[in-house]
């Protein structure tokens, strides 16, 4: 069956849903169920009580009701029928009670009234309020002549507008012959009674153009009053007046305007009252006149002002509280104040109320015998009057029934009959206006039926609360049960909560809830049931957020926003910018999961929100993204507060786009010294905007700034006025004074000259001075300029030296300048050293001796002593070209020093100098000394000469490096099967004057690994390596061919196919009959790691690999002569196994081989086979 799918908890069809008032049911407007119900009528459109027409137009007079059967409709007029059949003007449209009046020709004033609306079917009638019928009026104004106002300066006064009275009231506003607003203010204002006041006049008052109007809103038309001409007079023109009328000379003692204390004008004394409708606006008006002007306040003695209901407007004259409530009853006062005195005005605000709804009347549907009640409360100042009627008929004239009881605003209904239907109206009233509302009552029996759809489906998520609807009608009103599945108990309890109008909730659903509901409902007459389904979903869940963003501008960015959501529902992501659109522009591109900008600007800086939507959920994350910059450069540079040496800098500081400014850079240029050039002088921190700066002399400066972020420098800013400096004597001296020698015989004096900031002023020259140290006690000068460097000549050899520099200008001389020592020149050393003596320390390592020698031999700084040595000759054989010899420096005044990495068994010799800043001095006599026997070098060679069926033959060449007198070597090897394991180690020892030897009884076609080194009486020197394998037994070959032609070799064979043929019927067999069944997947995922195919170019099975190069060569033959080469001779046996294996000192081997191939090889390549062979086994 079609499921119907919705949203839990969302609306189905236009329905009410079943509600209890007492035993009240309400009719669903469900059209399927309306057309089956009889139902009294119900009035669903009338038009408002005070109802005002625009005479030019047709009046409609709306009156709209619904009922089964439709209701007809009647009208009264002014409390009588009102027979439309007799007046042409008046039609009423079809299955309406709506009245349609064409007074075109006619005058709008006959149709007014009071009209009242009467819906009625054969269950009851149904009323609407009473409409009161007012033409709209905007009459034009008396015509009048305003003769002009004239008034002394200073005076209050009042312009009258006085517009004709309007249905509605008008609208009014000052304006003048231009149709521009005249200025108000709090001098000059306008009343709430449209009249405007002027607190007191001014001169520039006087015009002739004072024009009110008067806006009709329902016509849309204004009125205009004629215009009003207002003269101010100031003293001395009244003077001049009453002196012309009476002949005096000065009427007024003075020209100056009097002073006047405020006064109320409206409302006028110290208090009032003021009543005020619930619901409408209350305006306090406080109008004042007095000079200077009166400023106006107000405050309430009895409360507070409502904060959201309250605003004071007109220049504070006129307080507004709109919607007013009972709170708002109280006293409330004005005060008016200016320099001379204040006054106070109190207003006491009642506040009444027409009649207003407690509780409306309802409509009941009842089932026969069943109980009801109709409630009417309504509240108001004074209380209103309850008064009830039946179908329009005051309840005391209409027919009486024992099971109605009126008490008050409710009537009691007792077991209700078939037929008692009607429709009762309520009337509350009191001085201020009435209510009127209609409530019937239906008595029907029905039996029950379900309204929600069938089949509909509730899509929920996980963990929120479900909401099954369930609505149906009835008469008695059904009882609902719900039941889940096939289950035969009700759903009661937690977490099930069963509501009054039928819905099941389930207060936080989870994945079991899913399945089939059904809803049953009862009543007397019958049973009804509803199928419904829910299916629970899973939540939409941002897992990865947006993250917050920091981006210099033209950098791009990426927003990532990963979701998880329920893979049956659809979802759409959406990027929102401060909760707006993306900007449409092509930098913006929204992926799946991410939104990147590209090219930042400063304008994409905001708040991005991904929202990631489903028909049934979403969830959103957001992140700022600040776009930052270098700062602008600072402006307006401005020097205060100039002194000699010094000068205050300020600035304003430039936008530093939203990274903070974290210094300011103050920097100089020197246009006298240095022009063009600029240089950093100091910086600020970047909260500040000024800086002190210290000055030089005889500088002319101009200063510039520039700011620094996070980003960078900021462009520097112009550079601010020229500031010269007065010169003055030096400040300083020089600096990096020093003395030295550059021959024998004579002393440098060196120093870094003064800057042209440093000299102070012109004329810039350097004092230079000197003595012997401990010699002389009076200084030798000379003045120089523009050099940094003075010689002095014919000093004795490394003598030390007092110097100092004093920078001198026109003004004056520098500060004593520091006292520096230096040395005149060095020359070589004159004397070796003595007493050298050697220890041999071991065969490769020798200690030497010597006594240092005197320091005043040096004749300059002692640098230390070198050590020059040489290898004259080995001592095993005669050698008579000596080796290039060695130095070693030993710094310092040291009197050893160690010789290492000699040679063993040989004869040295060696001397010692010492050497200083100018070179070396003699060399000591040469001595020798002798290093002991050590172990001895590698052998030169080894090689297979002769590979045989079970021997091989192996030479090799003595060591190089013999070290001492050889005593013999060491040979060792061990077999390497297919399958890199090695074999026990055999050992021989050779004498020393062997070069080759044969090993007999090997096993033929077999791989073999030899290790050779030599020794000495002090040990085994390394080792070096080989392999190689022994010739194939030639016999072999025809043994295996004749196997392959053996018949028991055949049948065998045979065996196998036989059994690998059934095996495959069978599988496809199985596969037929149970689905697809992936035979050659299986057979291609489990090949037999043991077989590997035959190499096409030597006509072998498998590999013979490792992973190290020392390992036996991969699939290969052995060669002619039946050597296998190696790329080193320096393996040990560790290579083959992994393990620990090593060969002590004396060549003795330690550990064992364990270690495999990472590569299987097939049983058949044990031995090398030919493809002859291959092919005749096959």
């Amino acid at each position: 069956m079609e499921r119907t799918r919705t949203r839990a908890g969302a609306a189905v069809f236009l329905m009410l849903i079943l509600g209890h008032l007492g035993n009240a049911l309400e009719v669903p407007l469900d059209p399927k169920v309306l057309e089956e119900l009889a139902q009294p009528p119900t009035i669903t459109q009338q038009s408002p009580k005070d109802y005002i027409i625009d005479p030019r137009e047709s009046i409609v007079i709306h009156c709209e009701a619904k009922g089964k059967p439709h209701p007809s409709f009647s009208w009264t007029r002014n409390g009588t029928h009102f027979d439309i059949d007799q007046d042409p003007k008046v039609t009423m449209r079809p299955r309406s009670g709506t009245l349609v009046v064409d007074i075109s020709g006619e005058k709008a004033e006959t149709y007014e009234g009071v009209y009242q609306c009467t819906a009625r079917n054969k269950h009851g009638a149904a009323v609407s309020n009473n409409i009161v019928i007012r033409q709209s009026r905007s009459p034009l104004w008396s015509k009048e002549r305003n003769e002009p106002i004239r008034v002394q300066e200073g005076e209050a006064l009042v312009l009258h507008c006085r517009p004709p009275a309007g249905l509605p009231p008008p609208i009014i506003f000052w304006m003048d012959v231009n149709f521009q607003r005249l200025p108000q203010s709090s001098r000059v204002f306008q009343a709430l009674n449209g009249d405007l006041y002027f607190s007191n006049v001014l001169k520039e008052d006087s015009r002739n153009d004072y024009i009110c109007y008067a806006r009709f809103p329902h016509t849309q038309t204004i009125q205009q009053k004629q215009p009003i001409t207002l003269l101010v007079l100031n003293l001395d023109a009244v003077n001049e007046t009453v002196a012309a009328l009476f002949n005096e000379t000065d009427f007024f003692s003075d020209g100056s305007v009097e002073e006047r204390k405020p006064t109320f004008l409206i409302p006028s004394g110290s208090s009032s009252s003021k009543m005020v409708l619930r619901g409408q606006v209350l305006e306090l008006e406080c109008i004042t006149e007095g000079l200077p002007t009166p400023e106006v306040s107000w405050s309430k003695l009895s409360g507070e002002f409502p904060d959201k209901r309250t605003s004071i407007v007109t220049f504070q004259k006129i307080l507004r509280i709109v919607n007013v409530s009972d709170a708002d009853a109280g006293e409330y006062r004005c005060t008016a104040h200016n320099r001379l005195a204040s006054i106070h005005h109190t207003i006491r605000v009642t506040v009444k109320a027409a009649p207003y709804w407690i509780t409306t009347p309802r409509n009941l549907v009842l089932a026969p015998r069943e109980k009801g009640q109709l409630i009417c409360r309504a509240s108001g100042t004074p209380k209103p009057t309850i008064n009830w009627a039946m179908n329009g008929i005051p309840i005391e004239n209409s027919p009486e029934d024992s099971n109605r009881k009126v008490e008050g605003d409710t009537i009691i209904f007792e077991e209700v009959q078939t037929g008692s239907s009607a429709v009762y109206q309520c009337n509350a009233s009191n001085e201020y206006g009435y209510l009127l509302s209609n409530a019937f009552v239906n008595v029907l029996s029905e039996t029950p039926r379900v309204l929600t759809p069938a089949n509909q489906v509730y899509q929920v998520i996980r963990n929120n609360h479900a909401l099954l609807d369930c609505s149906s009608f009835g008469s008695p009103i059904p009882k609902i049960t719900w039941f889940k599945d096939s289950q035969s108990s009700t759903l009661e309890g937690d977490p099930y909560l069963l509501h009054e109008n039928g819905t099941l909730e389930i207060y936080v659903v989870q994945a079991l809830n899913s399945g089939k509901y059904i809803c049953v409902a009862r009543n007397t007459l019958g049973i009804a049931e509803n199928h419904v389904y829910l299916e629970v979903k899973e939540p939409t869940r941002i897992l990865k957020q947006p993250k917050y963003k920091v981006a210099q501008r033209n950098m791009n960015v990426v927003f990532e926003c990963k979701v998880k959501h329920d893979p049956t529902l659809i979802p759409i992501m959406i990027w929102l910018k401060d909760n707006g659109e993306l900007p449409d522009d092509e930098r913006f591109l929204v992926d799946s999961d991410s939104l990147t900008i590209t090219d930042v600007t400063e304008n994409d800086a905001g708040t991005y929100t991904c929202i990631m939507n489903t028909t049934l959920d979403h969830d959103s994350a957001s992140a700022e993204l600040t776009v930052v910059e270098q700062p602008d450069p600072p402006t307006d540079l401005e020097l205060t507060d100039m002194k000699p040496r010094s000068v205050q800098l300020t600035w304003i500081p430039g936008d530093e786009h939203k990274s903070p400014i974290h210094k300011f850079v103050i920097q100089y240029t020197d246009s006298l010294h240095d022009h063009g050039h600029w240089h950093n002088l100091t910086h600020v921190p970047g909260s500040k905007t000024t800086a002190h700066l210290e000055l030089s002399p005889y500088v002319h400066y101009s200063f510039r700034v520039l700011a620094l972020n996070a980003v960078g420098l900021s462009d520097p800013s112009n550079p601010s006025h020229m500031y010269k400096t007065n010169p003055a004597a030096p400040d300083e001296n020089p600096s990096g004074v020093k003395g030295f020698g550059t021959e024998h015989d004579n002393l440098m004096i060196l120093w870094k000259p003064l800057s042209g900031l440093q000299a102070n002023g012109p004329g810039l020259q350097y004092k230079v001075m000197w003595r012997q140290k401990d010699v002389d006690k009076n200084w030798t000068s000379v003045t120089v300029a523009n050099v940094s460097k003075f010689m002095v000549s014919g000093t004795p050899t490394f003598t030390p030296y007092e110097v100092k520099v004093q920078a001198i200008n026109n003004n004056g001389i520098g500060p004593d300048p520091a006292v520096v020592t230096g040395h005149s020149g060095e020359d070589l050393p004159v004397q070796a050293p003595d007493s050298v003596q050697v220890l041999v320390l071991n065969s490769t390592l020798a200690e030497v001796h010597w006594e240092p020698v005197p320091l005043k031999t040096v004749r300059g700084h002692l640098k230390g002593y070198k050590v020059y040595y040489w290898r004259e000759r080995s001592l095993h054989k005669h050698n008579p070209h000596r080796v290039e010899q060695q130095l070693l420096s030993f710094s310092g005044n040291k009197s050893h020093g160690m010789l290492p990495g000699l040679q063993p068994y040989s004869l040295y010799l060696f001397n010692v100098r010492v050497y200083n800043g100018k070179g070396e001095g003699p060399a000591s006599s040469n001595l020798q000394f002798e290093t002991p026997e050590g172990v001895p070098g590698p052998p030169s060679f080894l090689r297979i000469t002769n590979s045989n069926l079970n021997n091989l033959t192996l030479e090799w060449g003595p060591p190089n490096d013999h070290n001492g007198h050889l005593t013999g070597y060491i040979l060792k090897y061990q077999q390497v099967n297919n399958s890199n394991e090695l074999g026990p180690i055999e050992e021989l020892a050779l004498p020393a004057n062997k070069t080759s030897v044969t090993l007999p009884n090997l096993k033929y076609s077999t791989r073999y690994k030899f290790y050779f080194n030599a020794k000495t009486g002090q040990g085994a020197g390394p080792v070096i390596t080989e392999e190689a394998v022994t010739i194939m037994d030639e016999a072999m070959p025809s043994r295996q061919a004749d196997i392959a032609t053996q018949g028991w070799f055949i049948g065998l064979m045979c065996a196998i196919a036989l059994l690998i043929l059934v095996l495959l019927i069978i599988c496809f067999i199985k596969r037929n009959k149970g689905g697809k069944y992936p035979v050659k997947e299986k057979e291609d995922a489990h090949t037999d790691p043991e077989f590997q195919p035959m190499k096409e170019d030597d006509c072998t099975f498998g590999e013979y690999s490792d992973t190290e190069d020392h390992k036996p060569l991969k699939g290969s033959r052995t060669p002619s002569n039946g050597t296998v080469h190696r790329d080193s001779s320096d393996e040990s046996l560790v290579d083959y196994g992994g393990g620990d294996g090593q060969f002590n000192e004396d060549g003795s081997f330690i550990g064992q081989y364990s270690g495999k191939s990472s590569i299987r090889e097939t049983a058949e390549a044990h031995s090398p086979v030919n493809t002859t062979t291959m092919n005749s086994f096959v």
